[in-house]
Parts: C-alpha cells; structure tokens; sequence
C-alpha cells in the first residue's frame, strides 16, 4: 500500500517513515501543500496530511484533493480542537489523528480507513518490509492456535479450557504475536506496536513481559527467541529449529 505523507516537520516524518515502512507501507513523503496536490496525481492509495503547512492551510490542501479525488485521507496534526476536527471531517478527511500519537494507533486507523473505502491490500501487522502484499482481514474476535484460545474482543485467554490472567499489555504482546503465528517480530517493531515507537523506557521491559507469559502459558516454547532478531509465537509440538525458547 502506497501512502503520501504530507508533513513538513522532519522529527515527525522521519520516523514516521521508517515505522510505516518496517511494516510493509511504501511512504513518499512531501513536506509543503502545493507538493502534496502534485503528487496525489500519481494516485495514492491513502494520504496522511498534516494541517500546519508552511505554504497552505491544511484544510485547503485537504478540500482540493476530496474535490478531484475520492482517496482515503487521514489528517494528523497538533490541533485538537473539537471544531478543527469536526471542520476537517466535513471537507472530506476519512479520519483525524491528533499529535503526538503512535504507529500502533496510525496503522489501526489506516487499516480501518482502507477497509472503508475499499483501498488495495495492504500489510498485516506480520508482515515484514519488502514482502509481498496480501490481502489482510486483521484477525478479531476469537482465535485458536492449537489448545490456546485467544479473544481480541473480550481481551480473554484460555488455555486448554482454563482462563490466563494476562496484564493489559501481556495480552497485547500476546495478541500481537498471535497476528501471524511463525513470523519473526523483532524488538524494535514489538516496542513500537505494544509499547510506542516514542518509549524511552528500557527494552528490557519486553523480556520480563516475555518471561511472564511463558510462565503464565505454563511453556518457554509459546514464544521462542530469534536470537539477535526477537521473538515468534508458536504452538509447542508444532516447530521445530535451533532458536529455542531462550
């Protein structure tokens, strides 16, 4: 999926750019309004657009773009303020996601904006950048990976019929691991998805949520190690290679 990012803060576009792009997302990113209208020409699948541009009012570019095109925008930006968003989505923008905000967050939002409007495929959570697209239904409600079932919208664990008590963000390391059983996640996309990509904590937090889990699911090989990459989930019995659970 191909999005054009319309912002002119580099601290914010930088790493905007490489976090969508670790997830499979082709980013072109402009930084002033008039190259945003240019480049929407060439037909992205989904525009993010920042309101505070040095050349034009976010707004304008965002008027200009629904009136000759009907592509997905998302705007971003630091104003908050209920008649900003209210004003943004009655010029057409599809969603608007206030700063600061997480790349967690933002691929949700693109997810659902793209479900919406019928956009191409675009990358599951598992997906590593430089794979092929598929088409992606995110996985919701319950999900059974051998004798572990696990309900995204209960936010509920069973394990072989008994209920695991997880922390709010052990289930979510596990829910995200369980997006695509098998794949390799690594470190710093698991702290950018279930933590933040702005997380100044130590990274050590992920191996003592690991650790925790793996004593909760009663088996180090729920969730085993890509050493020097980070961590997978599989069902114990069904995997086999050299990693291991340490």
């Amino acid at each position: 999926m191909r999005l054009l990012l319309i912002e002119d803060d580099d601290r914010i576009a930088g790493p905007l750019t490489e976090g969508l792009g670790r997830y499979g997302f082709t980013v072109d990113h402009v930084r002033t309004g008039a190259a945003g209208l240019a480049d929407a020409a060439a037909s992205p699948d989904l525009v993010l657009l920042d309101l505070g541009l040095p050349d034009m009012d976010g707004l304008d570019v965002c008027r200009s773009l629904r009136a000759r095109s009907a592509v997905p925008i998302i705007m971003i930006t630091a104003r908050g303020e209920e008649a900003d968003r209210i004003v943004g989505l009655e010029l057409g923008a599809d969603d608007y996601l206030a700063k600061p905000f997480g790349v967690r967050e933002l691929i949700a939002r693109i997810r659902a904006v793209a479900r919406r409007a019928g956009a191409p495929a675009y990358p599951s959570a598992g997906q590593q950048a430089g794979s092929a697209p598929e088409a992606d239904q995110p996985v919701t409600g319950a999900q059974q990976l051998g004798p572990l079932a696990l309900n995204r919208r209960t936010r509920e664990v069973h394990l072989d019929g008994r209920e695991v008590a997880l922390t709010p963000r052990e289930f979510d390391l596990l829910a995200h691991l369980a997006d695509d059983p098998g794949t390799v996640y690594s470190r710093r996309q698991i702290m950018d998805t279930v933590w933040d990509p702005h997380f100044f904590g130590p990274t050590k937090t992920l191996d003592a949520h690991v650790a925790a889990l793996r004593r909760k699911l009663g088996d180090p090989g729920w969730i085993t190690t890509a050493r020097g990459v980070g961590f997978r989930l599989t069902v114990p019995g069904d995997h086999a290679g050299p990693e291991g659970a340490g």
